[in-house]
């Protein structure tokens, strides 16, 4: 923290959880009321100065029976938030009974504005007060963070001789020490800190990797930030520092909207009270949260396109509730992952419901900007999964195949592992964008950061390494230099996509006519009684006439004799059917692919074109392998002697003894 204060009051904070709450709360839940406490204090220190301009206000609003309140309110407090009752922390010190300060204090939390009280109720923190009452802990708690030994107040604290005692706290501090205070929390609880907490060291790449390819093209405008899976809002309020601070060193100045959404109701509620802390009260009315709100299945944001994205969704997560409430796989029409796309225009981009992951990328891709300078640039953390499960057809071919088709792929970046706190699991960066520059187009851009860390000095549950500054410059000069080197390699965009064939054979029985066509219930009594011969003919299921012409790549086969030639297709024996993925670079197409492949070892097959499908897959491994050397031949011939002579011995052992 660059405030030298900053250390000290996050410790004398985390000192009132351990003095205060160590024998009512398990410790990994001193944040269930740390958290909000420190929120409320905050708040309650920046109205003191215009607490009686708002009951005042209060009171006019009353007398006028005018209901909506929250906007003049804010207007007299000169903030974003509010609170019209009539006390303040400082008076609560002082109540006679625990039962009385338990009444005030509901009072004094009902008498916050709606954005506050949201928290509040997310934070659950209503369920606290009856266990701190009972146990006449509220008022050392509120003691506590009223004391003269920090100042969580933007205004100076003074002695009695009007000097100086502790500074004032800027919102920018007071954020920093919030989010220090969500990060010891999280590295407390590092089992759970992965689901909503992403490392900063992460963060920051994602965000470089955002902006600073564009960033001599930022002008002085407006953007917007768009998290759809927001966690406690980390990611999304340090790449609006980036951008800034990006727009400020090239003489830009930026204005930029945050917006958000996120299911878990305490990381929300961090969120929004961190962006309150800060002063950005519009930011914080624009992030959605709770358990009504998951993005998979209540877009809160529907039909807005964002700037710049960037996110971390959960990993191997079941979505099946989000499914049963958008309609079903058959009833479903959420434009966001039913579309259009080359010739199929209700194209699924539905996932297996064990993992919803690429469905947040999905998501995403919906909300792109197309008619701007920049358009949309997005990054996503994701495991490995999303390279390469699913196969030609699935949702999870689908988006990797929109997105590659469409040319939106800029770079993949796979992070070390153990980079996480709760996993040690492969992790990758995409990097997205619907306005590639030119150098860029029709190509994707692999790089293997996997050994670019720095090890921890100790470690935060899984997470043993980070990256640090200049791992991540070597990273974003790797992305930026866009060259092939052993650790950036660079693919056309065909080179991840596949044809799916299903090559079939004729069914073949001996002792049928050759020159017929047998109908459907004549193909069951063959498949039932007819013996099956490599050597015997073909079944023809239907023949047709001079109008089509032969092409035996297609089943579709020349018979007949000169002066009455047809085109017989055969019946397909499904005993010998396989399936076969031909890449898309194949030379030739699928049907160079069948001369090289299939039918120097099966002359008589044929694929079946309305079978075929396409499907992309990332195997980034096979392009960063390194084999391990072959041993030399004199060090294999010395171990094999060596062995020879122990199990010799081992051997005139066993017969001596004998």
């Amino acid at each position: 923290m660059q405030d030298p204060q900053l250390p000290s009051i996050a410790n004398f904070i985390w000192g009132i959880a351990n003095d205060v709450l160590r024998d009512l709360y398990v410790r990994g839940k001193y944040r269930d009321v740390i958290l909000p406490m420190t929120v409320l204090r905050r708040l309650d220190a920046v109205l003191v100065e215009s607490k009686q301009a708002v009951l005042k206000r209060k009171d006019e609003l009353d007398d006028a029976g005018i209901t909506e309140q929250d906007g003049p309110l804010r207007a007299a407090a000169g903030h974003p938030f509010w609170n019209a009752s009539p006390f303040t922390l400082n008076d609560l010190r002082s109540r006679p009974t625990p039962q009385r300060l338990r009444a005030d204090f509901e009072a004094y939390l009902d008498g916050f504005s709606p954005n506050v009280r949201d928290i509040l109720d997310k934070f659950q923190f209503l369920n606290q007060i009856g266990r701190l009452s009972q146990s006449d802990a509220l008022g050392t708690l509120i003691a506590r963070f009223l004391s003269r030994d920090i100042n969580l107040s933007p205004y100076p604290a003074l002695n009695d001789d009007r000097s100086v005692r502790l500074p004032g706290m800027d919102n920018h501090a007071m954020g920093t020490l919030f989010e220090e205070l969500v990060r010891r929390f999280n590295e407390e609880n590092n089992e759970e800190a992965g689901e909503h907490w992403t490392p900063r060291d992460a963060v920051d790449m994602m965000a470089r990797l955002v902006f600073e390819p564009v960033a001599d093209d930022i002008d002085s405008t407006t953007y917007t930030l768009y998290d759809g899976a927001l966690g406690t809002g980390g990611m999304l309020t340090l790449a609006d520092d980036m951008l800034h601070g990006v727009a400020e060193q090239r003489g830009k100045q930026v204005s930029t909207f945050l917006y958000g959404q996120e299911i878990n109701s305490e990381t929300y509620a961090i969120c929004k009270a961190d962006m309150l802390l800060k002063g950005a009260g519009e930011n914080a009315d624009n992030v959605k949260g709770g358990p009504e709100y998951s993005t998979l299945s209540n877009d809160a944001w529907a039909g807005r396109t964002f700037d710049f994205m960037l996110s971390n969704p959960p990993y191997g997560k079941s979505w099946r509730g989000d499914l049963d409430k958008l309609g079903g796989k058959r009833g479903i029409s959420d434009a966001r992952f039913v579309i259009s796309h080359a010739d199929e225009p209700d194209m699924s981009l539905l996932t297996r419901t064990s993992d919803g992951q690429l469905l947040f990328l999905a998501n995403m891709l919906s909300k792109m900007k197309t008619t701007t300078p920049l358009g949309s640039r997005i990054a996503e953390v994701h495991n490995g999964s999303s390279l390469f499960t699913g196969d030609a057809g699935s949702g999870e071919s689908n988006i990797r195949r929109y997105i590659i088709e469409n040319d939106w792929l800029e770079a993949i970046v796979a992070l070390p592992l153990n980079m996480f706190y709760n996993t040690g699991i492969a992790t990758y960066v995409w990097v997205i964008a619907n306005n590639k520059p030119a150098h860029r187009r029709g190509y994707v851009q692999l790089i293997d950061a996997s050994e670019w860390h720095t090890p921890l000095r100790k470690n935060l549950g899984n997470k043993n390494c980070e990256l640090s500054p200049a791992d991540i410059r070597r990273v974003v000069d790797a992305f930026i230099a866009f060259e092939d080197t052993p650790q950036s390699r660079i693919f056309p965009n065909k080179a991840f996509g596949y044809w799916k064939i299903v090559v079939e054979r004729p069914l073949r029985i001996e002792g049928i006519d050759a020159a017929r066509a047998y109908s459907g219930s004549d193909m069951r009594a063959l498949r039932e009684t007819g013996l099956r011969s490599p050597s015997a003919p073909p079944v023809v299921k239907r023949l047709r006439g001079k109008a089509v012409a032969p092409d035996p790549l297609r089943g579709l086969f020349a018979a007949g004799d000169a002066a009455n030639p047809v085109v017989a297709e055969y019946e397909p024996d499904a005993d010998l059917r396989e399936i076969e993925r031909a890449p898309l670079l194949s030379e030739g197409g699928i049907d160079g692919f069948m001369r090289r492949e299939v039918l120097p070892y099966a002359p008589d097959a044929w694929h079946d074109a309305s079978k075929t499908k396409i499907g992309y897959e990332i195997n980034f491994n096979r392009y960063f392998h390194k084999p391990d050397p072959l041993r030399a031949l004199d060090a294999v011939g010395a171990d094999i002697a060596g062995l020879q002579r122990e199990s010799g011995g081992l051997l005139a052992g066993l017969v001596g003894g004998a």
